[in-house]
């Protein structure tokens, strides 16, 4: 399976996309997860990187299609990937399948998970992530044991730059601007399937799973 997860900031991509990876045995490439990388390692790319994140702004096209290019170059992603946090512009989604039509299958399925601008920005504005292991808590729906310390490695739990609501408001702004015409790019491909983003994680997998035994007879 060759998979792309859309959605606005706080849908729940990335938690989808670690619980697939370790359900059907695919694994996950978060550009998100990677720039980040990038910036706590203090890297040139991760400096350019985070000068467009600290604003809630898409980090440029030529950036994040380098780092996606190299990871699909690696061993061991010939069997399946999930894409999450690409494309995010119609530009990444042409050049995507420039890079696939030379490295190998094309997409299969694209799923964009959908929730409602409130719900999002509640989401994001309560999320906590672990300095040291990354792992995410949210204030409301999934407090950690101790306050401020993370329940798995005993790190500080800090709120990024990115989920500060005023910050929020700017990415929900660029997704609807950036973002949303992807759908109708893989609507017309015949590859879009919109998921329901309501609830907990466990019934938007439930959701996933369903649409994926229907396309692909799991």
């Amino acid at each position: 399976m060759h998979l792309i997860l859309l959605g606005p900031p706080g849908a729940g991509k990335g938690t989808q996309a670690r619980m697939m990876e370790r359900y059907y045995r695919i694994p996950q490439i978060s550009t998100g997860d990677i720039l980040r990388e990038e910036v706590a390692a203090g890297s040139t790319l991760g400096k350019l990187a985070n000068s467009f994140m600290k604003k809630g702004s898409l980090v440029p096209d030529e950036v994040v299609i380098e780092v996606i290019e190299e990871r699909l170059s690696r061993p061991g992603y010939a069997r399946g990937y999930i894409l999450d946090g690409f494309p995010r512009t119609l530009a990444q989604a042409e050049a995507l399948d420039r890079v696939l039509g030379l490295a190998g299958p094309g997409i299969d399925l694209v799923l964009s998970l959908v929730l409602d601008e409130e719900e999002l920005v509640q989401r994001l504005a309560g999320r906590r992530v672990c300095e040291r292991c990354a792992e995410v808590f949210h204030l409301s729906f999934r407090s950690p044991r101790s306050p401020g310390i993370c329940d798995s490695c005993g790190g500080p739990l800090v709120q990024r730059e990115d989920d500060r609501e005023e910050t929020i408001r700017r990415r929900l702004q660029v997704y609807k601007s950036e973002t949303a015409p992807l759908i109708d790019y893989y609507r017309r491909e015949g590859k879009l399937k919109e998921i329901s983003a309501v609830g907990n994680p466990e019934a938007v997998k439930e959701r996933i799973d369903q649409v994926l035994k229907g396309s692909f007879g799991l």
